[in-house]
């Protein structure tokens, strides 16, 4: 059997994995992406990020017209049900479009796009079972492992596709549901509880930890919490599930303190696996460990140091955003290229309602290493934006060292979040110290003024 060469080959289509493709495309080099599925773009594309986030644009309108005065159970089930419709053509007609924008991205780029199921022959070679069921072997310089994660999904949960979903399944769901129950508190349970309260949909959040989004600073988690218990969530924290049961219309859970609940449908959220199943890793001298994670050090290498791993195999943050940045990264690494290396963390957004965005150290950290450091806060309402919008709740914290005033973290809850982080990454990329935004003016009214207001208030105490 032959093989076909290649400078690099990249398992995978979603971010991480285009990214990687079209830098080493645009280098000069001869790439192929190797996907399994019939669409591009991954789970970031087909059933995750991209998805849920135009729901999450249905489910924003509803709860902005529920903020307007239009409280009535049935008000919002039926403006729900309309919205969901809309939302879903929405997110379908959005899906198709970034994928033909990407397909014709990889091809203007002369990225060779391989159809089938990859796993190793050797270190250097991929086995690649095409849709047609043959087996063709492609060789390469280096190789990119992009291939994802999906839900996990223990044995003992009794998924159906119908009542009882993962994260994926719940994207198909055709009609409301009346009451759901969410197992978990992380990322993807409180986007999707938010996203479904909104809709008139009686939401239960049962998780093990003492709060929501347990790695960040209380204020902010509470301050999300209060935003859930305005729209009806129920939380019931440090509780554990012991049993999920499916009856006929009805799906049954029983808690670790012996309460049970009786709801229409259920989301498991506890967490992702990695996709390695079927790569045979072994064959090129990998191993992965007990959690099912493959080592990589700093350049995102594996042992055998010509083969990379980026973006949610990769473990943490396990963002869109950073498998791009990944992708770009270990192209130009395994071909000497020079980079251009970001002095600060990268931002992290979370699309619940509202959204929450944040870079940099959180204040548990700093005090976890004694750091010397002042805080400043400026809430939604204390700028003329928020009063308009109605964003009361909303809060922007800085960080700030006490001996240099550099900014060391900002954390933001309320509309925009996503969107006004950026002010911080640009400020803290250039090392500015907190009088920049003190001493900046920013248009008015806008949310963005509250950087200017936290940063007043972290001068004052300095």
């Amino acid at each position: 059997m032959s093989k076909e060469n290649y400078d690099l080959l990249v398992v995978g289509s979603g971010p991480g994995g285009q990214s990687a493709a079209i830098t080493a495309a645009k280098l000069g080099k001869r790439v192929g992406i190797i996907e399994r599925k019939p669409s591009l773009g991954g789970v970031s594309l087909q059933t995750g990020t991209i998805p849920s986030k135009a729901l999450r644009e249905a489910a924003f309108l509803a709860s902005r017209f529920s903020a307007r005065g239009m409280r009535e159970d049935h008000s919002r089930q039926n403006m729900g049900r309309n919205f969901l419709a809309e939302a879903i053509d929405k997110k379908d007609r959005v899906v198709k479009q970034k994928e033909v924008s990407l397909l014709k991205q990889l091809l203007k780029c002369g990225v060779s796009i391989i159809p089938g199921e990859a796993s190793f022959h050797d270190a250097h070679t991929l086995a690649i079972c095409t849709p047609g069921g043959q087996t063709e072997l492609l060789q390469a310089e280096n190789i990119v492992l992009a291939a994802g994660s999906r839900p996990r999904r223990p044995e003992n949960i009794p998924f159906d596709k119908e009542r009882v979903l993962d994260s994926t399944a719940i994207l198909n769901l055709k009609q409301l549901p009346s009451s759901l129950l969410v197992v978990g508190g992380g990322v993807i349970a409180c986007e999707f509880a938010t996203i479904f309260a909104p809709l008139g949909v009686a939401v239960t959040i049962i998780d093990s930890h003492q709060q929501l989004l347990a790695y960040l600073d209380k204020d902010i988690a509470d301050n999300l919490s209060g935003h859930m218990h305005d729209m009806g969530i129920q939380l019931h924290m440090s509780t554990k599930v012991t049993a999920i049961k499916r009856h006929q219309d009805q799906v049954e859970v029983t808690t670790d303190s012996g309460q049970q609940f009786s709801v229409d449908t259920v989301l498991y959220a506890l967490g992702r696996q990695p996709n390695y199943d079927g790569l045979e890793i072994e064959r090129a001298g990998l191993t992965n460990d007990d959690n099912g994670w493959i080592r990589i050090n700093e350049n995102h290498q594996t042992g055998a140091e010509h083969i990379y791993i980026i973006g949610d195999l990769a473990g943490n943050p396990a963002l869109a955003s950073t498998a791009m940045q990944q992708g770009k990264m270990v192209a130009k690494h395994a071909f000497a290229q020079q980079q251009n290396v970001s002095s600060t963390a990268l931002p992290m957004a979370i699309y619940t309602i509202p959204e929450l965005s944040y870079i940099g150290e959180t204040e548990r950290q700093l005090q976890q290493r004694q750091a010397d450091y002042v805080t400043g806060i400026a809430s939604y309402a204390d700028s003329a934006r928020g009063q308009i919008i109605g964003e009361y709740q909303g809060m922007l914290k800085l960080l700030v060292d006490r001996s240099s005033q550099k900014i060391l973290g900002v954390h933001i809850i309320g509309e925009a979040a996503s969107e006004l982080i950026h002010i911080a990454q640009l400020t803290m990329s250039c090392n500015c110290s907190v009088d920049t935004l003190a001493e900046n003016v920013f248009n008015y009214p806008t949310l963005a003024e509250c950087y200017k207001i936290a940063a007043i208030a972290c001068l004052d105490q300095l």
